[in-house]
């Protein structure tokens, strides 16, 4: 059975290519080949010797991703890719034309564990964690399609299905192979990463002293309501949330964005917003407002317009930096979990 080697870095690279004895510039020409020109095969490989390509390509494959279906929003701005891997897991990946570039939104798991009530993300569990491999073959699929345009991947956001933390260590692998000069030499400030509040893992990233842009899912702005929609609160309450958050904005000089979604009548009222203005008041942060995306498993509705105005304009006045995203995808229900959960209906049918 041959060994996958897509997702090695070059120590990894070097230490899986030892029984052939090669120079050490092979393995960086190697992982050239396989993360900068997308080489899946080591006969594409036309500066290795013909020899040596055949025995690696008896010996490796170079695993990527297989495009199962594609949803693409009538604006043309956002594309939604469901990509498949070997084992038959399949995630999505989405790619949001913004005016200031290209970014790539990835999962980091199949499905979720966390259980928050209005993610789609959530209603099928968890099937595994990614590798660092898989996650890199989401980005390197979006920018292979951005090639053709002469464009590249610009930002990216672990903001797809998964917990990024609860598979921190394949995550941090995964961001410093994206960043290394063989690869795609991606800057650490043109990543957001986004947890649903696990404590532990803000603290651990803190200390990687890396800048990255720290995205929080608050999604409430007390304990009562934030135990309701979403469990993780129950092992980290929200004042814990919060203070981890304030830390990690001094330590690291990035202003945190609490991600917030507006539910009609579960968190959107104006004592909601004054409150959420006293737990924020004195950060170095910004307020995310997202109005909830409709996800049929889940009878959880969308405010009106004037409610989630009312909202902003509280936060607003309490001197609370605060915005309503910009909406990219509804038409192709692009809220992570969506597309994967009809692919398994309609393969469990």
């Amino acid at each position: 059975m041959k060994t996958n080697i897509f997702g090695l870095d070059t120590e990894g690279l070097a230490e899986a290519l030892k029984p052939f004895k090669l120079p050490a510039y092979r393995t960086k020409q190697i992982a050239e080949w396989m993360y900068q020109k997308g080489a899946v095969h080591f006969s594409d490989m036309t500066n290795l010797p013909k020899k040596l390509r055949e025995e690696l390509e008896a010996a490796f494959d170079i695993n990527r991703a297989k495009l199962v279906e594609q949803w693409d929003s009538s604006d043309g701005k956002t594309s939604k890719y469901l990509l498949e891997f070997n084992d038959g897991v399949a995630v999505e990946t989405v790619l949001m034309r913004q005016p200031y570039g290209n970014s790539v939104c990835i999962s980091t798991q199949a499905g979720c564990a966390m259980g928050c009530a209005f993610c789609a993300s959530t209603v099928n569990g968890v099937a595994r964690s990614l590798t660092r491999g898989e996650m890199l073959a989401e980005v390197l699929f979006i920018d292979d399609l951005l090639k053709k345009e002469d464009k590249k991947v610009d930002t990216m956001v672990l903001m797809g299905s998964g917990e990024p933390m609860m598979n921190y260590d394949e995550v941090m692998a995964f961001l410093h192979l994206m960043h290394e000069p063989y690869c795609k030499n991606f800057s650490y400030r043109n990543v957001a990463l986004s947890t649903s509040g696990v404590v532990p893992g803000i603290y651990r990233l803190m200390e990687e002293n890396l800048p990255i842009t720290l995205s929080i899912s608050l999604h409430a702005p007390n304990d009562t309501v934030r135990d309701k929609i979403m469990p993780v609160n129950k092992k980290w309450k929200i004042a814990e949330v919060v203070k981890a958050g304030k830390l990690y904005g001094e330590k690291t000089k990035r202003r945190v964005t609490y991600e917030y979604i507006l539910i009609e009548n579960v968190n959107d009222g104006e004592e909601h917003a004054r409150e959420l203005s006293h737990l924020l008041h004195g950060q170095l942060a910004n307020v995310n407002l997202i109005p909830i995306n409709p996800v049929t498993e889940r009878a959880l509705f969308r405010p009106s317009a004037e409610r989630i105005q009312r909202f902003l304009d509280i936060l607003t006045r309490q001197h609370i930096s605060a915005t309503i995203r910009k909406e990219m995808g509804t038409d192709i229900q692009a809220a992570c979990g969506q597309l994967r959960n009809q692919y398994m209906k309609e393969n469990d049918a």
